[in-house]
């Protein structure tokens, strides 16, 4: 008999950050934001486990303590070294692949998770990575990443600090030779930002939020609240992405 590989969500957490320390709880319409992912992993179809990987801080026993409070199973390992950490939460919840969701991006569309994962279900011996990133068409806060455990135990030789804070970026560098594949949605909306890095990005996204009249929102909604009130998209248009490079 079959049996249906396993997929499992996993949302790297930290109270750390350069820019906007202990963003990951802070409270957004009444949730903390990683309250939000958490909720949009769940809504999500494929998914069979959720596991919230941070790091054996101390100021990480909140995100700890957070995970338990919502049934969420958590792992903990290396601050720095977040491929460490997939690879640990994969071991523990025996995962043939895992979703990569990041905390910081509370408007995640459980509509596209469900697609990044139903395209790698489809043949999962054909991919080794699915992305919403490779060709990017939504606003940076909505990616999706599906990894198989395979493929990040490969790149686990890797040791260059991006390749290790980044997770999956030496799976789709140029020449690596992995299996990929990308969902791509038109018209693109990629001018658009509603992650979560700085106070500008804090204004936007508590600003946005009313707007939206279904929790968690479709991309589509939240793109219509952005074309609609260009003063919102003002907020922090001039946020500049961190490179690859600089984490």
């Amino acid at each position: 008999m079959d049996i249906s590989p396993r997929v499992v969500a996993v949302i790297q957490a930290r109270m750390g950050s350069n820019r906007l320390p202990g963003k990951v709880l802070r409270d957004l319409a009444g949730t903390p934001v990683l309250g939000w992912v958490v909720r949009a992993a769940r809504e999500s179809v494929g998914i069979d486990e959720i596991v919230i990987a941070t790091s054996v801080s101390v100021e990480d026993d909140r995100i700890a303590d957070f995970a338990l409070s919502q049934g969420v199973k958590v792992v903990r390992g290396s601050e720095d070294d977040v491929l460490s950490r997939y690879l640990l939460a994969a071991e523990q919840t025996n995962a043939d692949a895992v979703v990569r969701l990041t905390a910081d991006c509370p408007l995640l569309d459980p509509r596209v998770i469900s697609q990044v994962v139903s395209l790698w279900r489809n043949d999962p011996d054909l991919l080794d990575y699915v992305s919403t990133t490779q060709n990017r068409s939504l606003p940076r806060g909505l990616d999706v990443e599906l990894a198989t455990a395979k493929a990040l135990q490969a790149v686990d030789v890797r040791t260059e600090k991006h390749h290790r804070a980044h997770v999956t970026s030496a799976i789709y560098e140029e020449g690596a030779g992995f299996r990929l594949a990308s969902l791509q949605f038109t018209p693109g909306s990629s001018q658009y930002r509603v992650t979560l890095d700085t106070d500008e990005d804090a204004a936007l996204l508590d600003a946005l939020v009313p707007h939206l009249s279904v929790v968690p929102p479709s991309w589509q909604d939240v793109v219509t609240v952005l074309e609609d009130f260009p003063d919102i998209v003002s907020l922090n248009a001039h946020v500049e992405q961190k490179t690859l490079t600089e984490g």
